[in-house]
């Protein structure tokens, strides 16, 4: 009878202990483990947008209201970073393929020459096909102010720059209610952005540089949860 009640405690320990690691795991990769982007104390709301999208409809961040979704700044031109950056956002479309709940938003920083035709023939040689993927063109200071102080991922021209402009290579992470999200490093600190590609000045094998894809990925799926 001893031995009954010893394996039944056991058991009970057990299952509490399951109970507990599933809990946890589950707090542990909850939205609230996504930080978000703040600037002196308040929580950095994407800011109203109008543009032209590939298709010449009119696009604003009420377009992706209620969704999840990815923002990058890029120039069809590009000869260094926008190419793995765009391949980089196809394997994030690809997983996303389908899910109207996701999109992309991709501003081009060189609009007098990425016109919408441009853009769709973009959009066409890289497989870009996902039904909330816009590639974006309008006024190029509105562009600028957009990333520069909407998202502060820096863009300009620059005629020592490769293809005549500079800009990071980041992307943003929004969420549902129009707020910037990210993960925190493994001391709390916000990330901020997800790195889009390797800085192409950057030196080989230089593995803290590598594209943040994968954890990218991740928090899409926390915030669609």
């Amino acid at each position: 009878m001893g031995k009954k009640y010893s394996y039944v405690g056991i058991s009970l320990i057990v299952l509490i202990f399951g109970i507990w690691v599933v809990k946890e795991f589950g707090s542990r990769n909850s939205t609230e483990s996504l930080a978000y982007l703040e600037i002196n104390g308040e929580k950095k709301k994407v800011p109203q947008f109008e543009f032209i999208n590939q298709n010449k409809d009119t696009i604003s961040n009420q377009t992706y209201d209620d969704k999840v979704y990815v923002v990058e700044f890029f120039f069809a031109t590009c000869p260094t970073i926008c190419p793995i950056m765009t391949n980089n956002l196809v394997e994030v479309q690809n997983e996303f393929y389908g899910n109207l709940d996701f999109g992309i938003a991709s501003f081009t920083i060189n609009p007098e020459n990425d016109t919408p035709e441009v853009l769709t023939d973009y959009a066409e040689e890289y497989n870009i096909k996902h039904a909330n993927w816009h590639l974006l063109t309008g006024n190029q200071n509105d562009i600028y102010q957009l990333a520069n102080k909407g998202f502060n991922i820096y863009a300009a021209e620059d005629e020592n720059a490769p293809g005549g402009f500079e800009h990071s290579g980041y992307f943003a992470l929004v969420d549902q209610d129009g707020y910037i999200r990210c993960r925190k490093d493994e001391f709390g600190n916000p990330i901020v952005f997800y790195r889009g590609s390797v800085p192409h000045d950057a030196p080989d094998g230089e593995g803290e540089e590598d594209p943040q894809i994968d954890i990218l990925i991740e928090d899409i799926k926390l915030l669609l949860k």
